[in-house]
């Protein structure tokens, strides 16, 4: 009997692996491959193609679909194609379920006899949000952005723009999935020289999803993850790598109804961790730092993900956590916060305004109530968003309904010159006929058409044939 279960946990375990926990099934969940005329299967997804005659996605006049005739073996089939567009265009999606949506754009370029997709220069907005302004992606470079947005309509419009005539747009794939209910909620905590306090409205704003970090891990990839994210290793980020040690866990991650699901993370980001490098060593002002470059002008949403797998007893790992150098959390316990459990996740946001710096800074670091022997801290994931500024962009300080206007009015302004420069081409030769017309008489009484006098040596004949050719030069029209 004890072999049979052991052969079936061993068989559900290897199952798993092959076939991640998919329990979120998003009501709205288009994915196309863009410049494709045959769907494309990733990771056991299916991504239409965008110009199959069934699904109305693409309101493109002038489209054009682009195949890469000499892919490399080690990209993906879905950055084989693209669709390029040579004047504002967008894809129109319907919305089964208003709320919270996860868009995702993929961007891989390569080259053609005609096209050579790292040269294409564009804009990109959405639902009045302006998302990429003059963007471009370099040679041999795949870029995934990754925003959330709040649908309110029936209708998604993705728009994209060249920033002028003599250029285009492209996108590879794109993306466009309900998100879990629970996956943002429309009230942060703000944290500055005021103080901590209530950010509201992070619902009504666009975001756009900068830093996605597995703490002490490996990278995730969309194939593990429930809501098909990528996360990446932390240790690029780490202010001083000998501060902290990685840790993994090999038991069961417990997740609790109402608080953080796999859908908010998954196992792979909860069952490892950073720590501190020797938590038997009292160091005063020692820290574990993570420092993330940022753009200023933004605020940002910073989600921390935290799963006590270190402890093996209760009320244990007591620890204080900074950002941007304000303390945040102090003497923070979380079997208190998960209801007097181990291993079960727990997550915590924060908005911040890098303000000068251009860098948010995380830092973990030991509590006063921790015993001698039990000095930590933990951290297991890190999420930074960047929130949409005033003028509803991601992306500087230009509004999304003045990109296609402005675009027209460069279009405009190339047509007024050709129209104008051809005007006063047509003018000048007007000018110059009228002109000649007026000296026509006098010029005719004067040269050439009198015959020459009959009995002209041949040496006057030659003279005068050079000076009458000379005139006629002038005069003939």
């Amino acid at each position: 009997m004890e072999k049979m279960k052991l052969i079936f946990l061993l068989f559900t375990f290897f199952f798993s692996l092959l076939n991640p926990s998919s329990s979120f099934t998003p009501s709205d969940n288009h994915l196309l491959s863009c410049g494709s005329t045959t769907p494309t299967t990733i990771d056991n997804r299916v991504f239409l193609a965008d110009s199959d005659s069934g699904f109305s996605f693409l309101a493109a006049p002038r489209s054009i679909s682009l195949k890469d005739q000499n892919p490399s073996p080690d990209s993906s089939d879905l950055y084989h194609t693209a669709r390029i567009f040579t004047r504002p265009s967008s894809y129109h999606f319907r919305i089964k379920t208003k709320g919270t949506h996860l868009i995702r754009l993929h961007f891989s370029p390569f080259s053609s006899q005609r096209y050579n997709l790292s040269s294409a220069v564009f804009h990109v907005s959405a639902l009045g949000f302006s998302l990429l302004r003059g963007f471009s992606v370099p040679h041999k470079t795949h870029v995934v952005k990754d925003y959330i947005i709040k649908v309110d309509g029936d209708d998604l419009v993705i728009s994209f723009t060249p920033v002028c005539r003599k250029s285009f747009a492209f996108v590879n794939a794109i993306e466009v999935i309900s998100a879990p209910k629970d996956l943002i909620a429309d009230v942060a905590q703000i944290v500055g020289f005021e103080g901590i306090r209530n950010y509201e409205g992070l619902l009504e704003e666009a975001m756009e999803t900068v830093y996605r970090i597995n703490v002490g891990g490996r990278k995730v990839t969309p194939f593990n993850d429930t809501v098909w994210r990528t996360w990446i290793p932390d240790e690029n980020f780490l202010h001083l790598k000998a501060a902290g040690k990685a840790v993994s866990f090999s038991g069961r991650i417990k997740y609790q109804v109402g608080r953080a699901t796999r859908e908010i993370a998954p196992d792979n980001v909860y069952n490892s961790a950073r720590v501190m490098n020797d938590a038997n060593v009292i160091i005063p002002n020692f820290n574990v730092t993570w420092v993330f470059p940022v753009n200023l002008g933004y605020r940002y949403l910073v989600r921390m993900h935290f799963c006590d797998i270190v402890s093996i007893a209760l009320n244990q790992l007591y620890f204080n956590v900074y950002l941007n150098g304000y303390l945040v959390y102090k003497d923070l316990d979380l079997s208190r916060l998960t209801e007097e459990m181990l291993a079960s996740p727990y997550y915590v946001d924060f908005v911040v305004d890098p303000e000068v710096s251009g860098d948010i800074r995380v830092s973990i670091g030991p509590s006063s109530l921790s015993r001698p022997s039990t000095i930590n801290a933990i951290l297991n994931g890190l999420e930074i968003m960047k929130i949409s500024n005033s003028m509803r962009s991601l992306d500087g300080e230009f509004k999304a309904n003045l990109v296609k206007e402005t675009w027209l009015r460069g279009n405009v302004g190339v047509f007024l010159c050709s129209v104008l420069g051809g005007f006063a081409f047509v003018s000048a030769m007007m000018a110059a006929y009228m002109l000649v017309s007026r000296r026509w008489p006098a010029l005719k009484d004067s040269v050439a058409w009198s015959p020459l006098p009959v009995d002209a040596s041949e040496g006057n004949l030659k003279n005068r044939n050079s000076a009458l050719s000379g005139k006629l030069g002038y005069a003939k029209i």
